[in-house]
């Protein structure tokens, strides 16, 4: 016997990923119901390769009792509405939204970084996906502190225009196109030019001169790794389609060679190592495209410090940075709590 699983927000990038993430990993799925708004309700959605159909509901209309899983990338104003519904009704929601993340009767879940404290999530029937930035970060990040202890993160990323939705891909190839064709490059989703530019402002200002998403990475990487962890981040926004990349200078309380390190990352769960030290021997965003690994490049040693190393880390954003770790979630939740498929 299988789960009946919700996919709330099943036309946008994420809620699409979701799907074939589901058929993918063959996921014990007796009945799937995908939901969106009205003005999508009737339409029809893929559910993986398989040619299989599925008929998009009215989420306003639809009943979560009876449901055991609801897989939301809707947003958080619709999900402020939405997610206290279903979680009263019985159906554990594993949220997408920054909404609940930071929230202390949430649990924010990595699977290969914190799966016990996926344990809290009866408190309020939520459990939260992190940031796309910091889903990856902190998977490349967990081996490491489990052997030398993190004392300081200094994080620049470079991430995909597909952190934005599909407006922000729509942007970035409508101007490519004007610019190849001598027409005006209008910024409509970004507040600059991205084709051919980046662009170092991600979500809303603080008044510390720091950027909400920067603020994320440091909130999010302390309440799902440890709290004592000190994070500097620089959040840029990058002409690339999907996939977000990270460059991390990591500072331990404990002595940690990049030798030590690459043995521990190439067996850490999530992972993939590719560090050839050669031209062409590491990843790019380009090549992470469809695939669940983190994968992680360039570790070195840190001069400038008594026990630090630097290294490149990248990940497809819309997998392992939204849908394929909600999906991990329901999968863990499933395993320690429900046990119900076969």
């Amino acid at each position: 016997m299988g789960y009946r699983v919700v996919v709330a927000g099943a036309t946008g990038n994420v809620g699409r990923e979701m799907l074939n993430i589901l058929a993918e990993r063959e996921f014990p799925a007796d009945e799937i119901a995908v939901l969106a708004s009205s003005r999508s309700a009737g339409e029809e959605v893929d559910f993986g390769e398989s040619g299989r159909k599925l008929k998009i509901r009215n989420i306003e209309h639809f009943d979560p009792a009876g449901w055991d899983f609801a897989l939301f990338a809707i947003g958080s104003e619709a999900t402020k509405v939405y997610a206290p519904k279903f979680a009263a009704a019985g159906c554990t929601v594993i949220d997408n939204s920054s909404l609940y993340r930071m929230d202390p009767d949430v649990p924010l879940i990595v699977p290969e970084v914190n799966p016990e404290a996926i344990d809290g999530y009866t408190r309020r029937n939520i459990i939260a996906n992190p940031n796309c930035s910091t889903a990856q970060m902190v998977v490349a990040l967990k081996p490491l502190h489990d052997a030398a202890t993190i004392k300081r993160v200094v994080v620049s990323t470079y991430q995909s225009v597909s952190g934005a939705g599909k407006a922000g891909m729509d942007e970035l190839f409508e101007q490519s196109r004007n610019i190849f064709v001598g027409d005006q490059a209008e910024a409509k989703k970004f507040t600059k030019q991205i084709a051919f530019n980046v662009i170092p402002h991600i979500d809303s200002f603080l008044e510390d001169g720091s950027t909400k998403e920067e603020w994320k990475m440091v909130a999010e990487t302390k309440k799902i790794l440890d709290p004592s962890i000190k994070v500097q981040a620089t959040c840029v926004r990058v002409p690339v389609f999907v996939g977000h990349s990270e460059a991390l200078t990591i500072e331990f309380e404990n002595e940690l060679s990049a030798d030590e390190a690459q043995k521990l990352l190439r067996e850490a769960p999530g992972v993939m190592l590719v560090d050839k030290r050669e031209d062409g021997g590491y990843v790019t965003p380009v090549e992470c495209v469809g695939e669940y690994a983190t994968f992680v490049s360039r570790v070195r040693d840190d001069s400038t410090v008594d026990n630090g190393i630097a290294l490149w880390c990248v990940s497809d954003n819309l997998r392992k940075g939204a849908a394929l770790n909600a999906v991990q979630i329901a999968e863990l939740l499933g395993r320690r709590h429900l046990q119900k498929a076969a």
